[in-house]
């Protein structure tokens, strides 16, 4: 309800009219959910994945027979959740006005380790270090934000890859570990522009349509993150590329959406070792829908696959290691020992 709206009702209300503005409240609330539903099954039926399993017609009458119930439009929103769950969009949620609404991940405490649960809470931000003096690490969380543009993405991703730039330069490095064990997602553009140095000028990931046949793919090239865009998103490289040295990926239960893309760009990759657990499966690539009201509602339109156009519900690692973590000694983390393994191994 706009501003002028809620005036106008308030007004009403000081001069004893209050039916009149009940009344009034109550067709505005049913008008804005009308506007806010049909937007939404608009964009389901046009553009989602699986868009041609469901009967719209049948589930549009469902939704607003619910609907007719809402006290006002904020209180409609509950109804989100039972939508996308029929429709199995768990890849999908509306957020209004800070909060969101839609199918919840449910993962019980067990499957953590305490020292994750710690390391978790601290809410871990971005690092590279090395380890033993001759091991790469890198500790790429969740990147989200609500800017997109490409001057965003490398305003964003720039120093990230300084960092790993210079920890490359400055040391000669038996191998990289990648760890993506709180990365649950966001936006990948600025993750795999960061770790351009171990990428290389290369397909790096693509999304398949609803019959898994590709649709597009997105390559580096010269530090340029090209997704078919006019303006694609970048970074400035420095020195050498160290896209032939040996990488251990690490996922977890928790590595999702966006941190399971960033885990598919080095599959197909030589000299790579995937480590851990199996991630969440948000294998599904989103477009962000502008809803009334200044809502968006992330939506599924493609599946994720790798750089040869494989697809992966989730991404199985080659060695499994669960609740082994240790992050005030990485070096005592089975994962990281793991690691290791696979960077002194000669071949």
């Amino acid at each position: 309800m706009n501003k002028n709206i809620r005036l106008f009702v308030a007004l009403l209300c000081i001069f004893g009219l209050s039916s009149t503005a009940n009344a009034q409240k109550e067709k505005t609330s049913q008008d804005s959910i009308k506007v806010f539903y049909d937007k939404i099954f608009k964009s389901l039926e046009v553009a989602y994945l699986h868009r041609k399993d469901y009967d719209w017609k049948k589930l549009k009458v469902e939704t607003f027979q619910n609907l007719n119930k809402a006290k006002d439009f904020k209180s409609s929103l509950q109804e989100i959740k039972g939508l996308l769950e029929k429709i199995n969009a768990d890849h999908s949620s509306v957020t209004y006005q800070g909060k969101t609404y839609g199918p919840v991940v449910n993962i019980s405490k067990e499957m953590f380790s305490e020292e994750w649960q710690k390391k978790f809470a601290a809410k871990p931000g971005f690092e590279v270090k090395v380890l033993d003096g001759k091991f790469g690490y890198i500790l790429m969380p969740h990147l989200s934000f609500d800017d997109f543009s490409a001057a965003n993405v490398h305003k964003i991703a720039q120093p990230l890859y300084d960092q790993i730039a210079e920890t490359k330069t400055k040391n000669k490095l038996e191998g990289w570990i990648l760890d993506l064990r709180f990365n649950t997602g966001g936006n990948a553009a600025p993750m795999i522009l960061a770790l351009y140095d171990l990428l290389g000028d290369n397909i790096v990931w693509g999304v398949l349509d609803e019959d898994k046949k590709l649709k597009s793919s997105v390559k580096l090239n010269k530090g340029v993150y090209n997704e078919g865009y006019k303006n694609p998103a970048y970074i400035n490289p420095n020195g050498e590329l160290a896209d032939t040295s040996k990488v251990a990926v690490i996922t977890g239960v928790l590595t999702a959406s966006a941190g399971e893309i960033t885990a598919l760009a080095f599959k197909g990759r030589s000299n790579t070792l995937f480590i851990g657990e199996n991630t969440n499966g948000k294998t599904t690539s989103n477009m962000v829908v502008e809803l009334p009201f200044n809502a968006r509602m992330p939506l599924s339109l493609g599946y994720d696959c790798d750089r040869n156009g494989n697809y992966y519900k989730q991404i199985t690692p080659d060695v499994l290691i669960s609740k082994q973590d240790n992050f005030n000694d990485l070096l005592q983390d089975k994962n990281i020992q793991e690691a290791i393994k696979f960077f002194q191994k000669t071949t």
